[in-house]
């Protein structure tokens, strides 16, 4: 994607409808529209489904004023942005923040938090009672100091039970820099109140994705386990020296958990598919799809710019540590998504990729970051008058042979659901859903049947309720572009 940003430079010129000049000075936007402008013209030129809502049209006004005068109409630049939006069913992703600098720190997995990460299920099928269960702890972080670990189970915060009915009062609380939560004792379903309760504390957090690694040897076999919780660019060092690891190892599988990981950077995810394979270097790993004028634009000046192929370097220039592994097994539930998804679908025309557990999210689509500024994929010359920006949906992503409709998840091979009775410790070779990738390797692929709950009684988590938490983007169209246009 080396000529991204200069395409996009030229997009906007091509097709900016109220980007001359002439309009913007003979009709100049009122400070109080400024921010309500700017959401108009980035979805007009970007948004993926812009065809598709008549607001966005590009003859949908004749000048500036008319513009204004729709836009007038709007309260806020929240329910302007929701209304432009295609519906809720088709869009579930776009978002907006009034401040571009805490959506920049959660796309580089920075946010507060006190280091809980759960899991929510209801207590039987009436679906009334909720239970949370912690999944893992962020280390170094007030939960880990007052010993919470997983498996502990939670049914109370701020003492507000947790119920269906009340999820906004409960959710409330769970999103203050502060709360108490109430812990019971987990027996074959079961929940009972054990009298513990602990206070905790949300402070500034960046989370070092590269959660677990581990290599376990069984037999002939050494078995590399890594459980990888974000695509975050600025963790990719420590993600390939994991990959060095595995390869001093001499690893002749891997199994990447990714059964928490909810998605990040499109260019991460093609690097590691990069260091599971390497043999592939230069070969296309996914194809993107804009709307139509973006996808014009792109193909009349260079198609290319379109594909995510395969490469041996990270995004600092550093070798790529590659295994060169012709089957991959991954780990997935229901929270995987977005650039977990894609590495699994834009592996799967190369190598046999074998999935444990639970159908993953369904998040094919991708987004990217648009400030107000001339060039709206940077902050050169950004407007001082407020700090708002956007997470669009601009583009639908697919693998090599044009596949990437599993808006509805994609599912395993071996299906498999996590037990509360027997959750394990993530990276031992005893913990079910790595136990499981474990087994059929051995017995090359008959092996017995896992354990599978009650699905039903899955209910939500915690990256479900934060801001960009299954978010897929493009991480390289920031960049300084009216050095190109010099």
């Amino acid at each position: 994607m080396k000529y991204l940003n200069r395409f996009f430079v030229g997009l906007i010129l091509t097709f900016g409808v109220f980007y001359s000049c002439e309009d913007l000075d003979d009709n100049p936007v009122p400070s109080a529209l400024e921010v309500k402008d700017f959401i108009w013209k980035g979805l007009n030129l970007y948004y993926y489904w812009q065809a598709d809502e008549p607001n966005l049209a590009d003859n949908r006004f004749a000048n500036q004023r008319e513009l204004n005068l729709f836009l007038e109409t709007y309260n806020s630049p929240e329910a302007t942005f929701e209304d432009l939006l295609v519906d809720r069913a088709t869009d579930r992703f776009s978002v907006i923040f009034n401040d571009y600098r805490v959506l920049e720190n959660l796309l580089q997995g920075s946010f507060k938090t006190n280091g809980i990460e759960y899991g929510l299920k209801f207590k039987d099928a009436s679906q009334t009672d909720i239970y949370g269960w912690v999944r893992y702890v962020l280390p170094n972080t007030d939960a880990a100091n007052k010993n919470i670990t997983r498996g502990m189970i939670f049914y109370e915060v701020n003492s507000i039970p947790m119920t269906a009915a009340n999820e906004a009062d409960w959710r409330r609380e769970l999103a203050r820099d502060s709360y108490t939560l109430k812990f019971a004792d987990y027996n074959n379903g079961a929940i009972t109140p054990n009298g513990i309760s602990v206070t905790l504390q949300k402070s500034e957090y960046t989370e070092n994705p590269v959660f677990v690694t581990n290599v376990v040897e069984v037999g002939p076999h050494k078995i590399g386990y890594l459980m990888y919780n974000g695509f975050y660019a600025g963790f990719e060092q420590q993600l390939n020296q994991a990959f060095a690891q595995f390869s001093a190892a001499g690893v002749t599988h891997l199994v990447v958990d990714l059964r928490y990981n909810s998605g990040g950077s499109v260019n991460t995810a093609t690097r590691l598919a990069s260091m599971i394979t390497g043999q592939f270097s230069g070969q296309i790993f996914a194809k993107q799809e804009w709307n139509a004028k973006v996808e014009a634009f792109f193909n009349a000046n260079n198609p290319s710019a379109l594909l995510n192929r395969f490469t041996t370097t990270l995004s600092n220039g550093t070798a790529i540590n590659s295994l060169n592994l012709s089957k991959v097994y991954i780990l997935t539930t229901g929270t995987s998504a977005s650039a977990s998804e894609l590495v699994i679908n834009g592996l799967k025309p190369y190598i046999d990729v074998v999935q444990i557990g639970l159908t993953t999210s369904g998040k094919n689509v991708g987004s990217i970051t648009l400030y107000d500024s001339p060039q709206l994929t940077n902050k050169q010359n950004i407007n001082r008058n407020h700090t708002y920006a956007m997470q669009p949906i601009v583009l639908k992503i697919v693998n090599r042979d044009g596949f990437g409709d599993y808006q509805n998840g994609i599912s395993p091979l071996i299906q498999q659901s996590e037990d509360i009775g027997n959750l394990g410790v993530l990276g031992q070779p005893e913990e079910p859903y790595f136990a499981t990738a474990i087994a059929h390797i051995l017995e090359n692929g008959r092996m017995r049947q896992p354990y599978v709950g009650n699905l039903k009684l899955d209910y939500k988590d915690s990256k479900t309720f934060r801001p960009l938490g299954n978010e897929m983007y493009l991480d390289d169209v920031p960049e300084d572009l009216l050095e190109l246009l010099k």
